[in-house]
């Protein structure tokens, strides 16, 4: 029997960025833990002019065919901000990454890594890690564990299959990134409800919601606490100010007032918390699209949703208070208040932090000290090229 060929070629036009962008549909249809991305999300995110990201990055996206069908994809790309970053810290000079990555097979998952690795090393590359789809700040890791249950917002999902596939051409683990779940409809344990209202006696700590009709300016002053807070996490790469602005505009439709928080300290905003209501339980109906009507459902949804899940994607204390209790007394401030809120007004009974660091120290003891359990596990890999 003749074996068709398999081959791996960049995409160059705009039929080719369709299918690039296709292919999860058909790979994960029979898949119910799949939640289909929104298109128009997607191409945003690939296209120049469009993602500011591209502004300090460079990418090339590549497909595998077979027999006339595409049968997998991968983008090979570089941040020329995190060439500047410590290399100790993960990234660094010489560090390229690839991601987005989908196969059907192991041989096409096979040549499409060495395509990407192929186009760093002609960059000057001499080390790759992946997956990162595009950046650290998007959908970083492969999932390795938790496969049984959807991913919430902003969170990637992905075939067992292809951990075999990508330590098989040759990857080491490098970094775990985790997510913890937990029933928020129950308080928390006695411990952190003393250190809470302790915290609520303190006339030194003021813990107030977001002003939505200052977005920009709330926005531009969260993204600040979380360049700070996060400049020395492994994978760390600063957001820009065109990034923070592009961020701000996509998540402002799921920016609630009563679930971001920002902590003062004797006057001066020192950390953040934000919420978001699981709009994935939404968009599982949408099949990737808003039309011709699911633009006006989800407006409507958005109004005021109902959710179980509440993901919390980022917190941020400051630099200066991290090894103090004080920067874990906030923590419990910011997210007893919220989860009140996520359920009287929300319907939700569950909550998601993370991703965490598995070398995070204070907020994985955090998590665990509201009972929280380690329910998703993404890992990065890296190779020497």
């Amino acid at each position: 029997m003749t074996k068709v060929s398999l081959s791996v070629r960049p995409v160059q036009s705009k039929a080719d960025l369709a299918a690039f962008v296709d292919l999860p549909f058909r790979l994960y249809a029979d898949d119910p833990n799949w939640v289909p991305p929104l298109k128009d999300e997607v191409y945003g995110l690939l296209t120049p002019g469009k993602n500011p990201w591209f502004e300090h990055g460079e990418a090339q996206f590549f497909l595998a065919e077979r027999a006339g069908q595409v049968v997998g994809r991968i983008s090979a790309h570089i941040d020329h901000l995190a060439l500047a970053q410590p290399p100790e810290q993960g990234m660094g000079p010489g560090t390229g990454n690839w991601g987005l990555f989908e196969a059907e097979d192991a041989d096409s998952a096979a040549a499409l890594i060495a395509a990407a690795e192929t186009w760093l090393r002609a960059k000057g590359m001499v080390r790759a890690l992946g997956p990162l789809s595009i950046s650290i700040w998007d959908e970083p890791g492969l999932l390795v564990k938790g496969f049984d249950h959807p991913p919430t917002v902003m969170m990637g999902h992905n075939a067992a299959a292809y951990q075999d596939w990508i330590e098989g051409a040759g990857y080491r683990f490098a970094k775990s990134l985790r997510t913890w779940d937990l029933d928020i409809s129950k308080p928390f344990p006695e411990l952190v409800q003393r250190i809470v209202a302790a915290g609520e006696r303190n006339a030194r700590i003021r813990i107030r919601r977001v002003n939505k009709a200052r977005f920009n300016e709330e926005a531009a002053l969260i993204l600040g606490i979380l360049n700070d807070a996060w400049s020395e996490n492994w994978g760390f790469v600063p957001l820009t100010d065109a990034e923070i602005a592009y961020v701000g505009k996509k998540l402002k439709p799921i920016v609630y007032e009563d679930l971001i928080m920002v902590a003062d300290y004797d006057g001066e905003p020192v950390a953040f918390m934000i919420v978001l209501p699981d709009v994935n339980e939404k968009l599982r109906e949408f099949g990737g699209s808003l039309l011709p009507f699911n633009w006006a459902k989800l407006l409507w949804w958005l109004r005021k949703p109902k959710v179980r899940t509440m993901r919390v994607p980022l917190m941020g204390v400051v630099k200066r208070l991290q090894s103090s209790r004080m920067a874990s007394q906030l923590a419990f401030m910011m997210i007893e208040f919220i989860r009140r809120n996520a359920i009287a007004h929300y319907g939700a009974s569950r909550g998601e932090i993370g991703w965490i660091l598995d070398d995070n120290q204070g907020m994985n003891a955090i998590a665990d000290a509201i009972h929280s359990h380690i329910n998703k596990d993404y890992w990065v890999y890296e190779k020497t090229l």
